[in-house]
């Protein structure tokens, strides 16, 4: 059978040539607006995707007549309604395991950003008034307060830190690994509302969020993990938190975090995902907290070299093995 590849977004990493065993077309788009989806994936017959979303409504027949295969370039499939694809029987497939790595480094240094403060400090260095007047630093003559929690303590050292991880897949163990070899001590979380005593090595998620000065969130979003992290659970944290989310958006509850950062209930956060991205689509609690130590970045946490050479052997791999009829990385 010849097939019509359609890449929704190429922007992230550069699609490669596939091996199949019949001719095939492809149409490779660098970005897809949502005025121009319908049209792009009419066709298809294999659909490439990271983040544009493929509804229930596109995926039914009349729209996608032709859909037999859909790849997700990167480890989240949350874009998907994979639901409808199920009930037309076309597996849904990604790329794992290809951003431990640089995701995991990328939450270390989030950590190290929040933990010191480095975003306020920056803008405190530098920013020049409206009107004219000296920098923060040159007014006062010195911006320790910028690093004090609400209570007034200085900031930990890495030997002093606990860190809770929330989601412990790969990602989960790399970050342990890293933690460790800071000399932090690790606590490994059982999952929200187990109707079971924690597993060995486990402990219950609720006493994690009271005993983590760090909380690292890499797990994927969910029904159950939406809002896992709210007002509750941002109450029950240690003054002196930094909290962490490199899984995805949704999982903390941003409107809340942004409250509980106003109030002093936690020290900072550094996030990498968010309920809707680009951040700002449909607006955002985060773009009005200024002043607040929030260290944001634009869900790059994968990007890296080794990375995109994984991905574009994962979807290779993946395309070309569906093909011979061997379907692999499915999820779905």
């Amino acid at each position: 059978m010849s097939h019509h590849i359609v890449a929704l977004e190429a922007i992230h990493c550069p699609i490669p040539d596939f091996d199949l065993p019949e001719p095939y077309t492809k149409a490779i788009y660098k970005w897809t607006h949502a005025s121009d989806l319908a049209e792009r994936v009419k066709d298809a017959t294999i659909v490439i995707t990271t983040t544009i979303r493929l509804t229930a409504d596109l995926l039914h027949p009349d729209q996608t007549p032709h859909l037999r295969l859909i790849v997700v370039l990167a480890s989240g499939t949350d874009c998907i309604d994979k639901a409808a694809a199920q009930a037309r029987g076309i597996p849904v497939c990604n790329c794992p395991g290809t951003n431990i790595d640089s995701v995991s480094e990328h939450a270390i240094a989030l950590y190290f950003a929040t933990r010191r403060n480095l975003v306020q400090l920056t803008n405190a260095v530098v920013t020049v008034p409206d009107d004219g007047s000296e920098t923060e630093w040159k007014r006062i003559g010195s911006l320790h307060p910028r690093m004090r929690t609400a209570d007034g303590r200085a900031p930990l050292l890495c030997s002093e830190e606990t860190v809770g991880i929330v989601g412990y897949g790969a990602l989960g163990q790399r970050i342990r690994t890293l933690a460790m070899g800071l000399g932090m001590q690790v606590l490994i979380s059982e999952r929200r509302g187990a109707d079971h005593p924690p597993r060995e090595g486990r402990v219950p998620f609720e006493d994690v969020l009271r005993r983590s000065t760090v909380l690292i969130l890499c797990l994927p979003r969910t029904p159950e993990t939406e809002n896992l992290v709210s007002t509750r659970e941002l109450e029950m944290m240690p003054g002196q938190a930094v909290l962490i989310n490199v899984g995805r958006g949704g999982i903390v509850d941003e409107e809340a975090l942004v409250d509980a950062l106003r109030r002093g209930v936690i020290f900072g956060a550094g996030l990498d995902v968010y309920a809707n991205e680009p951040i700002g689509r449909g607006g955002s609690p985060l773009l009005e907290a200024n002043g607040l130590n929030l260290v944001l970045s634009p869900h790059l946490a994968w990007l890296a070299e080794k990375t995109i050479g994984n991905l574009q052997d994962g979807v290779k791999k993946t395309v070309e093995q569906w093909c011979m009829g061997n379907t692999i990385n499915r999820v779905a």
